[in-house]
């Protein structure tokens, strides 16, 4: 049954975008010359745009003969060789990469594929763990000897038949440990930039995720996410990057901040290729039925007719973004939904009780992981470490969230189980209480500023309120492109109730496809090298 499922799915989704010959949102916008370092960035695959290319198009491809996922394994593994000195994004590749693609093939070329994920290139982001390769969360604490086992969702993978292609960087324990991280940077991997301006930070902790997403160094890839660790890197690196519902991909042997909060979740270049992988590491608790109306061609609008979506404008974060917020409601506006603004309540209390909440968190479920790992066996001895390596301190030396947590209630403390049952309760009251309000099938708001510079002295510029409602709600978000401010992406960021993950990616697809808003990186050293947009 589950595999007949699965093949009926690809099936939807090659018909839709396939067979009539519908192209993705943004061909065009992706074709060679449009973008990408020196002539380095394309991989030859005949007929194969891979800045363009979606893994229902792959798998036909691959079904009719036309394509193997070793091919494409290559030459994925050659962009990465040729592209990724630019950005520093990939920390290395499997080297058992090729060998997984090849048994693809044979299943393949049997008739007896696992699913829509079979023979695709993932990546992973190194803080999850991996059964002979290194996982670090950036740190050289845990770069001595690799994990004994996989995570639970790097099992998912293996099973569906993803080729597992390598390990990406990430800030440094997910952006949790200084007061003045710089996103993008870990002592095992250095500095990531991001693909579109070299000297502007990729935003994080799923750095390295987005950026060889932004690069093409691979079809899809897995980042994670306490609070805007997915969607802000998706969205300063103008990618698709979906958290999901809490509990919906399993966390076990992902390195942890909050039990209460952390999920793992998808990242592509499109959302097509996010729902797919989400249906997998959920282990089929998602359906995914394609883009509404994409069996009858583009000119079918009916995926947002009668919509309705309430915009959050966020004007702190700067009237460009607000500009582009105003063009984007006009857009949706013309497809047929309708936008109304909203400001969700409880904002302010929200900002004042998550990060105590966090410390307490943190020293119970880091010391749980340590405990399964060779290196430091608790927070206090992670403590030591860092004092006593200076590699760890070439870009901050700080640790005061380290220390915080340390130094926290624990978790049993009533005042903390207060302060965590008043932030679930007005978490998910500022969602519900909006989406009822209104009437309305989403939350819309900016997910990122522009791509501030990276500078290790000052530390990040990224205080980006979008995102906290549903990340301490345990409740669905999706970034999606939707516009620049010169040359930097700025995306827009669905929020939806809790388990409504599916009609999110449904919306999603409806909304990528209006705005059409993504384009090629072009690689530029700074923002005055090149013609802003």
């Amino acid at each position: 049954m589950v595999k007949k499922r699965i093949a009926t799915l690809i099936a939807v989704l090659v018909t839709g975008s396939l067979v009539t010959g519908t192209a993705p949102p943004h061909a065009e916008a992706g074709r060679p010359g449009a973008g990408g370092p020196p002539a380095a960035g394309s991989a030859p695959l005949p007929g194969v745009d891979l800045d363009t290319v979606t893994i229902p198009q792959l798998q036909a491809r691959m079904a009719a003969g036309s394509l193997t996922s070793s091919a494409l394994t290559r030459a994925y593994l050659r962009r990465i060789e040729t592209v990724n000195p630019t950005i520093n994004a990939v920390l290395r590749t499997d080297p058992t990469a090729l060998r997984q693609a090849a048994a693809s093939d044979a299943r393949h070329r049997r008739g007896d594929t696992l699913g829509p994920l079979d023979g695709i290139p993932v990546l992973l982001k190194d803080n999850v763990d991996t059964r002979g390769l290194p996982t670090t969360a950036g740190s050289l604490a845990l770069a001595g000897s690799p994990p004994d086992t996989d995570a639970a969702l790097v099992t998912r993978l293996r099973e569906a038949g993803a080729v597992i292609l390598g390990k990406t960087n990430l800030s440094e324990w997910a952006n949790f440990r200084s007061t003045k991280p710089t996103s993008g940077w870990s002592a095992v991997g250095g500095q990531t930039h991001n693909p579109y301006v070299l000297d502007r930070n990729p935003c994080g902790s799923s750095a390295g995720s987005a950026a060889a997403l932004a690069a093409s160094l691979s079809q899809v890839a897995i980042g994670t996410e306490t609070d805007g660790s997915i969607v802000c890197p998706a969205g300063a690196n103008g990618v698709t990057g979906h958290k999901p519902s809490l509990g919906l991909v399993g966390g076990a042997g992902v390195v942890p901040i909050s039990a209460e909060q952390d999920t793992a979740g998808p990242m592509a270049r499109n959302v097509t290729d996010v729902a797919l992988t989400l249906s997998v590491l959920s282990g089929g608790k998602t359906a995914w039925h394609g883009v509404p109306g994409r069996a009858d061609g583009p000119r079918n609008s009916h995926g947002l007719r009668g919509k309705r979506i309430g915009l959050w404008r966020l004007p702190s974060l700067g009237a460009e973004v607000d500009a582009v917020m105003t063009r984007t409601a006009a857009r949706l506006r013309t497809a047929g939904a309708e936008v109304v603004e909203v400001t969700p309540p409880y904002q302010k209390r929200l900002a004042e009780l998550e990060f105590p909440a966090l410390l307490s968190e943190f020293h119970r479920d880091i010391d749980a992981y340590l405990a399964t790992r060779k290196g430091p066996r608790d927070l206090a001895g992670l403590i030591e470490f860092n004092r006593t390596h200076p590699a760890e301190q070439t870009c901050f030396a700080g640790q005061e969230l380290f220390e915080q947590a340390l130094a926290a209630p624990p978790t049993t403390d009533p005042e903390y189980r207060a302060m965590r049952a008043e932030l679930t309760d007005l978490s998910r009251r500022s969602i519900d209480e909006t989406l009822a309000a209104h009437h309305l099938d989403a939350i819309a708001a900016p997910t990122n500023p522009p791509a501030w510079t990276t500078d290790c002295a000052r530390g990040d510029n990224d205080v980006i309120p979008s995102s906290t409602p549903a990340a301490v709600a345990g409740y669905p978000s999706l970034s999606v492109p939707a516009g620049s401010v010169g040359e930097l992406p700025v995306g827009l960021l669905l929020t939806a109730g809790n388990r409504q993950d599916t009609r999110l990616l449904s919306l999603g697809a409806a909304v990528e496809r209006r705005l059409d808003a993504w384009r090629a990186p072009r690689y530029l050293p700074s923002v005055g090298s090149g013609a802003s947009r």
